[in-house]
């Protein structure tokens, strides 16, 4: 038989297309252009549909111009930019997507002299090849990186420049799921955009519920037959393989659905791909899903009327990116409107301003900058939307940092334009502050225009409530989404021998009996430290570089202090650097000498120079000037300067692939923290981890922050940690739940949302807030409680999607009352130190390393397991019974609430035990229902059969009989329950017709001796699980 990608993979896939809405075209006595793969008489007929009154020769001259544009050496984007044109003659009717032609055809040749590739898959929109698939079978060698391998080459070859220029974009699947835990793409179905190089290969995670009954059309069994001829395979038409390979849930069919229906077609040629200018030449990139659902979700709001809300993306998932992908969506989705909207993206820093200033022109839009409240307040005045008047799409970045706190409110009531504002807020978790004028003026200024706030960690911050300010959250990527997606890497935390703080105690008290307080500040800058701490970072550092075997990655220490940061520089330039990296302007004391490097004298002395850090740069604000300091961080991302000194500069939104080493100084408090570390998350070559050096012990701090970033995702997925144990609820617990929930909120006007703010906006009393969130907490857990289980009577005894919204609210006024509670202490120790210090040497040794593990992949494993859990179908099976009471008991022993790295790792390890079983457990469970056709009733007495066989050896002992009997009754009862449903009204009766099948299909047929009592315990089973079937509606 045949069982290859073909039969299993390409043909079912062809299928799929076919319902998606593409017409089969055979190649057999079809024309094409060998040089671009265009089928000239497809082009010319749809492109005289959709630009009607065009001559054929017209049409003719367009093919002519389109191939000269697929020439270039420009990756294609000025064919790109003419396909996506409206003005002139249409090569796509965007408009009316649905006017265009679409085709689907196989192994169509990419030739040009004697070398040739072959996608299995290619679609022709209007005749233009603009997509390819190639597919793998399951489980074949090296999966996905043989193709990805196998895709750099061809691109690389400029024999094929004409193909990559045609190319929007690719899909590649072995048609499995994904492995989340593999480094590189081993399995699963990814998409690309076309590059000269290596293209990305981007995981797709499907976020919307998409209607297939709507998307997918029938193919005729004629139109089948067509393609498994000219595929000569017409005799796999019958095999349960092929049935099931064209299922839409396979991992192939479920990408094509994602990406080539129509509308997600129709978007992703319009608005998901970009050209940039990187500066090892040009690059086509595509939309990550993220941004994608980001994008949509903000359409959502928008339509709903929403002004402002949230972008949670973690740090390195490309928030300037999807601004800009905004920009050329939003600029159609108002233009639709007739109305011309006016872009904006807020920094507070001016290397911030400088890095999207770089990024927006790389991709092309034209950048206008503001750096003073004055040209801000011009700006909102001006009537103009753009600065520009070629027409190109247009962004305005603000830097905010130097904005004076002025009561003065800017106003734009003196005119009316049909402008529409959309301000993009960088990090908004950062320095917003309500308290200032900055969001009245922008607020004030134009109460129409629309805010959306984007962030890379969670809003931890007790300063004020962000999410009051700028809305809740549009769209959430989290970071272990991004780890599992291949874009951040995980973090490794080295931890450091904390023996000199011990003979620094001792130090200290000597300097105390002397001279009173000692400014810890000061020790830690005094050379006497520094210079070991120098020491061990720097042999650290050349070390690391020949353990990972890559010489091109970068440092970055952060310091305890200013001052720090420059008895380090002055220590690293006298005894390290070979010619020092200093500002113009530099008092310096240091000498410079010019160091001719010596010819190396064998490969192991090569390799060793190449390991040796050789230079850095202090990056403070008070050294050099800002151009200085750009150029330093520029010279540093292209791996010109190893090392980067640093104390509050670039801890935040700085972006240099190649760190991947950071030695922390001191501890850095909360979203600072999670914003610090992921400075080295970055991917880069194949590196699997980011390296984070602690000095400072930041594990306190860290577990801190984690526990903040939990409960903040715990406010948005629900408080799955604290009401997990009430998986296990019996109805009556469900209903006391819900009777509870009823007598805390009476007093309380539930039916109206804006009354209940008001209402709860006027309690002080924390308890009784508290009180109130823990009720609607338990409702929220509740009603997935309800569904999981089944009892969906229960669902109408609360208004669960309202009582949602009651608990943000609640939560929100928490936050208030405890931020009145918390009152900042701070220190002041700002004495000398004297020559004590001189006598201690400090010693810095590594003892341990450690992964640092963020809070959602808890979350993540709690969630994965109770999925696991809820979709047994055998729950009387005593596997599952066990691993149900070990879960139990799991929550009786340990908090798993708590987020310490420790207690985290250990409850991450035992629950993912728990959910291995579980997962064994549901495959051998659905493998078994597969013989029954997915019947789970058999399944169910055919476990049970099987468990009596062991315990008193009077069934059979052959699982092949069990079945076949089994096969039978299910064959004899389906038909007596089908052709007469009143026999399930009379139980006794369906048991007395059932008995004689039994016996029939058991003793008669498969020759099994039975005694009395198994006989009547098997059609005990049989009839108990149709009667519940009947009764209940639901084979589960």
């Amino acid at each position: 038989m045949k069982f290859n990608e073909d039969s299993r993979v390409k043909i079912p896939a062809i299928l799929h297309l076919m319902r998606l809405g593409y017409q089969y075209l055979s190649l057999k006595g079809q024309s094409w252009d060998f040089d671009t793969n265009i089928f000239p008489d497809v082009f010319k007929g749809a492109i005289g549909k959709i630009n009607p009154g065009i001559e054929d020769a017209e049409a003719g001259r367009l093919l002519e111009d389109v191939k000269l544009l697929l020439d270039n050496e420009d990756l294609g984007k000025a064919f790109f930019e003419r396909l996506s044109e409206r003005s002139n003659t249409k090569l796509i009717d965007f408009e009316n997507f649905n006017n265009n032609t679409f085709h689907v055809v196989t192994e169509l040749t990419c030739q040009n002299g004697d070398e040739e590739f072959r996608p299995d898959i290619t679609l022709l929109i209007n005749g233009m090849p603009l997509v390819f698939i190639e597919v793998k079978k399951p489980n074949n060698r090296e999966g996905i990186l043989a193709e990805r391998d196998r895709i750099n080459k061809r691109f690389q070859n400029p024999k094929f420049k004409c193909f990559a220029n045609i190319t929007q974009f690719m899909i590649f699947s072995n048609n499995m799921e994904y492995d989340d835990g593999d480094p590189e793409p081993v399995q699963g179905a990814f998409y690309a955009s076309s590059s000269y190089h290596k293209p990305v290969f981007n995981y797709f995670r499907e976020e919307e519920i998409l209607n297939l009954t709507a998307l997918l059309k029938p193919v005729l069994d004629d139109d089948e037959l067509k393609v498994l001829k000219d595929n000569n395979l017409e005799v796999i038409r019958s095999n349960p393989e092929f049935q099931t390979n064209k299922q839409p849930e396979r991992p192939t069919n479920r990408i094509c659905t994602s990406l080539l229906s129509r509308e997600r077609l129709a978007f992703i040629l319009r608005y998901a791909l970009a050209y940039v200018s990187e500066s090892d030449g040009l690059q086509k990139h595509i939309m990550r899903y993220p941004q994608l659902f980001a994008t949509k979700a903000i359409e959502r709001k928008l339509s709903e009327g929403v002004k402002k809300g949230i972008i949670w993306h973690t740090q390195g998932s490309g928030k300037t990116a999807l601004t800009f992908y905004n920009v050329r969506f939003l600029t159609d989705y108002f233009q639709k409107q007739q109305v011309i909207p006016k872009f904006y993206f807020i920094v507070d820093r001016l290397d911030l301003l400088q890095q999207a200033q770089r990024e927006f022109t790389a991709r092309g839009l034209t950048v206008h900058t503001i750096n003073s409240r004055d040209a801000f307040t011009r700006d909102i005045k001006a009537t103009q939307v753009i600065h520009n008047h070629s027409g190109k799409p247009e962004i305005t970045v603000v830097n905010i940092q130097k904005f004076k706190d002025d009561p003065d409110v800017v106003s734009t009531k003196d005119y009316n334009v049909a402008i529409q504002r959309v301000y993009f807020l960088d990090e908004v978790h950062r320095s917003y502050n309500p308290k200032g004028s900055f969001l009245a003026n922008l607020s004030q200024s134009d109460s129409n225009a629309i805010k959306i706030g984007l962030t890379g960690t969670p809003l931890l911050g007790d300063d004020y409530n962000s999410r009051a300010l700028f809305g809740d959250y549009i769209h959430k990527y989290y970071y272990n989404a991004s780890i599992a997606d291949g874009y951040t890497l995980r973090l490794i935390r080295e931890e450091i021998s904390t023996q000199y703080k011990i003979e620094l105690q001792k130090a200290l008290e000597e300097a105390e009996v002397k001279m009173g307080d000692v400014d810890r500040k000061l020790i830690y800058a005094h050379p006497s430290f520094v210079e070991p701490m120098l020491t061990y970072i720097v042999n650290d550092f050349e070390k690391s570089r020949g353990a990972l075997n890559d010489t091109t990655i970068g440092g970055m220490v952060i310091c305890d202090s200013s001052d720090q940061a420059k008895q380090m520089f002055e220590i690293f330039n006298g005894v390290y650097a070979e010619t020092p990296i200093l500002p113009q302007t530099s008092n310096s004391k240091t000498e410079v000498f010019e160091v001719a490097e010596p010819a190396p004298t064998s490969y192991a002395e090569s390799a060793k120079q190449a390991q040796k850090v050789k230079n850095a740069a202090l990056i403070l604000h008070d050294i050099g000037t800002k151009e200085e300091r750009k150029n330093w961080v520029e010279d540093f991302k292209a791996g010109k300067i190893d090392f980067l000194f640093v104390y509050n500069m670039l801890l935040t939104g700085f972006d240099a692939k190649r760190l991947k080493k950071l030695y922390l100084g001191r501890v850095i408090r909360k979203h600072n923290l999670l914003q610090a570390l992921t400075r080295v998350n970055r991917t880069y070559k194949d590196f699997r981890y980011g390296y984070v050096v602690d000095f400072a012990d930041i594990r306190k701090e860290f577990d801190a922050t984690n526990k903040a970033y939990f409960d903040e995702l715990q406010s948005e997925l629900g408080d799955e940690m604290e009401h997990y144990s009430h998986l296990f609820k019996s109805q009556e617990e469900i209903k006391q739940e819900i009777e509870h929930i009823k007598d805390v909120l009476f007093r309380f006007d539930t039916d109206n949302m804006e009354e209940f703010c008001n209402q709860i906006s006027q309690i002080q009393d924390r308890d009784t807030v508290l009180a109130l969130k823990k009720a609607l907490a338990d409702a929220r857990s509740l009603y997935n409680l309800i569904r999981l289980q089944g009892e969906y009577d229960f669902l109408d005894e609360l208004d669960f999607a309202k009582l949602n919204v009651l608990y943000r609210e609640t939560s929100n006024h928490l936050d208030l009352l405890n931020l009145k509670n918390d009152l900042e202490s701070g220190e002041d120790t700002s004495n000398l130190l004297n020559r004590a210090l001189e006598d201690v040497i400090f010693k810095f040794v590594k003892i341990g390393e450690e992964e640092l593990v963020l809070a959602d992949k808890l979350k993540n494993t709690l969630r994965q397991t109770r999925e696991a859990l809820a979709s047994n179908f055998d729950q009387q099976d005593p596997q599952f019974i066990s691993l149900k009471e070990e879960l139990e008991r799991l929550f009786k022993k340990k908090n798993l609430s708590e987020v310490t790295q420790d207690e985290m790792v250990a409850n991450i390890e035992a629950l993912n035990k728990i959910h291995d079983r579980v997962k064994e457990l549901n495959r051998q469970n659905n493998q078994l229902r597969q013989k029954y056709l997915g019947d789970a009733k058999y399944t169910r007495i055919h476990k049970r059969l099987q468990e009596r066989q062991q315990n008193q050896s009077d069934i059979s002992e052959s699982e092949r009989k069990i079945f076949e009997a089994l096969a039978g009754i299910k064959q004899d009862a389906d038909e007596q329950v089908l052709n007469n449903s009143q026999v399930l009204d009379n139980e006794s009766y369906f048991e007395r017709q059932m008995m004689p099948l039994v016996i029939g299909r058991f003793m008669k047929e498969q020759q099994i001796k039975l005694n009395a009592d198994a006989s009547r315990y098997i059609n005990h089973l049989v009839v108990a699980e149709y009667l519940k079937e009947f009764n209940t509606g639901s084979q589960a």
